[in-house]
Parts: structure tokens; sequence; C-alpha cells
């Protein structure tokens, strides 16, 4: 797979090159998410929910068509569901087209990066943008969820999103800039596999979701990264009962040692991060810190900026 520089693509970093006479082509971004600040159940039906933390990584979608042709081909051809979605919406659409799309990304995969959903998204865009037709939210939401439970990333800022019926809960905002210092427990977990595990949360958890989401929302509108990271841990902690994490008692340990903000983790993946607020005095001797203890827990350690959106 051919690499992007992180930083070279920006969201939504989207435009429609048309070439003369015949070929046309559409380009996208789309922006992954460290795990999820939040993820768990609310009390009423088909309420499985997440909140996003987009990060400066992307996934960039490059669709070459050719007006009159059928059939598509994907590149890396294991980017399968990204060859499916971008068959439905060149099958359905009223401009026959074949072609050719390229996807690249920054996102490692399996890790609860979001990275099969920041595939997808820009996908959609960079096929509609060489139809020349429009692909609001809604309709991306309506063709992901034929295919896969999904992040909220195809929202600007953090949003409250149902992964699993692919709808948005609610815009929430944005956020000062934070770090995340993270470490990979290893391994790949499948995002459709892991959804079809029933949820062991009681009628109190879901409860406390409701009640979690409502800090959440509260601190994300006042800017408060305090609380932000007290909701992001406790999420982390209640999830163990459903994909636990062996590290993460270590990694809450460090960010308390550190003085950082909480723990974030992938919900569904093999990701936990410490969060740090890159506004603190103390911060540049905090992520040396972080990061040091966090490659001695685990021999590995990336450190990812968070998006920053107009407030």
């Amino acid at each position: 797979m051919a690499r992007v520089p992180e930083g070279a693509l920006r969201q939504p970093g989207t435009e429609r090159r048309v070439a003369p006479y015949a070929a046309v082509t559409g380009v996208s971004t789309a922006s992954g998410t460290f795990g999820e600040l939040l993820q768990g159940v609310l009390p009423e039906e088909d309420s499985d929910f997440l909140v996003t933390l987009p990060i400066a990584r992307w996934a960039r979608a490059t669709f070459h068509g050719t007006p009159g042709t059928d059939g598509v081909e994907v590149y890396p051809a294991h980017k399968r569901k990204a060859l499916r979605l971008a068959e439905m919406i060149t099958g359905s659409s009223a401009t026959p087209m074949g072609g050719v799309l390229t996807v690249e990304s920054t996102l490692p995969e399996g890790k609860g990066l979001a990275s099969s959903s920041a595939d997808l998204v820009a996908t959609a865009r960079a096929v509609a943008n060489a139809l020349g037709e429009p692909m609001p939210p809604r309709r991306i939401e309506t063709l992901l969820a034929r295919i896969e439970p999904t992040d909220g990333v195809l929202y600007p800022g953090i949003v409250a999103f149902y992964h699993r019926r692919v709808a948005l809960h609610s815009k929430l905002g944005a956020l000062p800039p934070m770090t995340v210092v993270g470490v990979d427990e290893g391994g790949e977990i499948d995002t459709v596999a892991f959804n079809r595990i029933p949820k062991p949360f009681s009628a109190a958890d879901r409860v406390e979701y409701a009640r979690l989401l409502e800090r959440m929302t509260d601190a994300v509108a006042r800017a408060d990264l305090a609380e932000v990271g007290a909701v992001a841990t406790r999420s982390a902690l209640m999830n163990q009962v459903l994909r636990p994490k062996r590290m993460l008692s270590s990694v809450i340990e460090i960010c308390r040692q550190v003085g950082g903000l909480g723990v974030v983790v992938g919900h569904s993946g093999t990701s936990l991060g410490v969060l740090l607020d890159t506004a603190d005095p103390a911060y540049p001797q905090r992520v040396v810190d972080a990061a040091s203890a966090c490659s001695e827990l685990a021999g590995n350690v990336t450190v990812y900026r968070t998006l920053s959106f107009d407030r």
C-alpha cells in the first residue's frame, strides 16, 4: 500500500477533476478516531452508541472513472468493503461508469482507530465526486448500514453516533487540541464479528451510560478536558466485561503518574492511550514521561494528535 505522509491530507479534502471527453477522477479523505471517548448502550432499544475522538490520521480514496464502462477494481485488493461500496454507488447512478478505486491510509487496521469507516467514507465521497452526484451524510449512513457497523467519522468534530444502526445521535462540538500517547496490545479485531457479541450490560449499566453521555456532552460544550478524560476512563473500565484490555490498569497508572487527563481505548480494538492537554505548561515533560513509560510497558508507542475544529 502506498503510504501517505501524516498531515498531507486535509478534511474534507474533496475535489473533482474532469479530463476532456472521457475519464473523470474523484478524490476525498476521511479522518480516523482514536478509539472512542465513550461507548456503551443506552436504556432504549437498539441504542448501542459511541463518542468519537477524531485524530490527524487519514484515509484517502481516489476513483478514476470512465463513463460508459462497467466494473470496478480496487487497490489494494483486500479493500473489499470499499469495492462493494463503490459498486453500490456506481450501480445506482444514472451515469453508467466503471473505474479504478485506490485507497491509501495512515490508519492501522483492526486496532480500533476507525480505519474501515474512514476508508468507506472517503470512498463514498470520492466516487460521488467522479459521478458529479451529492453525497450528504444521510446518504452515506444509508449506504454504510448495508455493509457494517460504522464510526461517526463522516461528521466533523466530536459526535455521539449509533454505530450499529449507522445514524447520528447528536453533535457534541469540538475540543481544544490534545495528544494521545498510544500503545497497541497486538492482534486485530474484526468490527463486524465484535458487534455480534451480546452486550453483557445491565439496566443499571445502561442508566450509567446515559449519565456518562450527559457528562461528556456537557464537558465538550465547556471544553472541560479533565472531565472528558474522567468519562473516557470510566468507559474504558466498564468495557472490561466485554472486550478486556490486559494493560488497562497499567495505562491508567501511567496516566496518574504523568498527570494525564485520562485513558481512552478502542473499545472494539486493541489500542489504549493516555490523553494529554497540549496547552498544559508541563505538557513537554508529560508527553516524554508518558511515551517512555508506555514504551516500557508495551514495547511500542505511537503519539497521535487530535483534530481541532472551530468551536
